[in-house]
């Protein structure tokens, strides 16, 4: 521990250093309370010992400062040292910032057992910041998951809803376009059957990369709708953007490459998208609802017209 004596007596600052070194604490000296002001500022100690008066600014001036200069939930405990006995002296110290007053001369045995006292409610002050930080920690892990597909880990259907609400109802103050884009991998169920169910759920994670990785902007959102299916939203984005973006996931999906012997139009594994771009009009209902309908109606569509391909719809 390191304590910070602010005492413009000499004698009086020494006979303090003397005291807290022979219980262990590292003491610091200042004469005035502008170089105590900057000493605390400069070493950061655990403790301080500050007379109230004092040449030039007074003590109760510097417990002020150092309140200034401590960072929000930082403390640092001020214990004022004086010849004043008063309860408005006592009162006074305690509304600029002091913890607790010891009326001069102290003996060595009083403020062995305040400093001790310091210590241990700054241990505990010290572990409650801990364990709150942990806490904070668990908490976001908490937010993180409860928003992430276990098996693909883009963003989950919880997620995705979230996120539509909020780019519509900006989409619809700006009015600027924003796209949705469902995709279906195609004849999925006999892939799974065919496979099984490991090869099926990696089969998913490998789409859900490619989706992913083809959307480039930081505010385009990947979302694993449910099942074999997948959402993607694209922020003012218009017709030409959706339609460019469409084809380029479908692309990527099938250049993964993945052997599918029961599809009928390929190969290997393909990907059905529709897609819907509009700019919310004003009054529509804030779930985006409109979007997601358009967006499986643009999907139906795909399908229906033999799968592998993209729709496209404009609202």
């Amino acid at each position: 521990m390191k304590a910070l004596i602010i005492e413009d007596s000499r004698t009086s600052a020494a006979l303090f250093a003397q005291q807290l070194e022979r219980m262990g604490i590292e003491a610091l000296i200042a004469h005035n309370g502008k170089d105590g002001v900057e000493l605390f500022q400069g070493h950061r100690p655990q403790l301080v010992l500050l007379d109230v008066i004092m040449p030039g600014i007074d003590g109760f001036e510097v417990a002020q400062q150092i309140r200034l200069i401590e960072k929000p939930g930082e403390w640092t405990p001020i214990i004022f040292l004086s010849a004043r006995d008063k309860d408005a002296d006592l009162e006074r110290g305690i509304i600029a910032g002091g913890d607790d007053y010891l009326r001069k001369p102290v003996s060595e045995v009083v403020l062995a057992a305040k400093v001790r006292a310091m210590q241990r409610i700054l241990g505990m002050r010290d572990s409650l910041v801990a364990l709150t930080s942990r806490l904070d920690d668990m908490n976001r892990d908490l937010v993180r998951l409860s928003t992430v597909d276990a098996l693909t880990g883009i963003a989950n259907r919880r997620r995705f809803d979230d996120a539509l609400y909020k780019e519509w109802r900006r989409a619809m103050r700006r009015q600027y376009p924003v796209t949705l884009l469902m995709c279906d991998i195609d004849f999925f169920k006999q892939y799974n059957d065919a496979h099984g169910h490991q090869a099926g759920d990696e089969c998913i994670r490998n789409v859900a990369r490619a989706i992913e990785e083809t959307l480039k902007r930081p505010g385009d959102l990947v979302a694993r709708y449910g099942g074999e299916e997948f959402a993607a939203i694209l922020p003012d984005t218009g017709f030409d953007g959706a339609q460019m973006v469409a084809e380029s996931v479908r692309s990527a999906v099938a250049e993964l490459g993945i052997p599918h012997g029961r599809s009928s139009v390929a190969s290997r594994v393909t990907l059905s998208v529709g897609a819907a771009t509009m700019v919310p009009p004003r009054g529509a209902p804030a779930s985006g609802e409109p979007l997601v309908e358009a967006a499986d109606k643009a999907l139906y569509a795909a399908k229906s017209a033999g799968r592998n391909r993209v729709v496209v719809s404009q609202g």
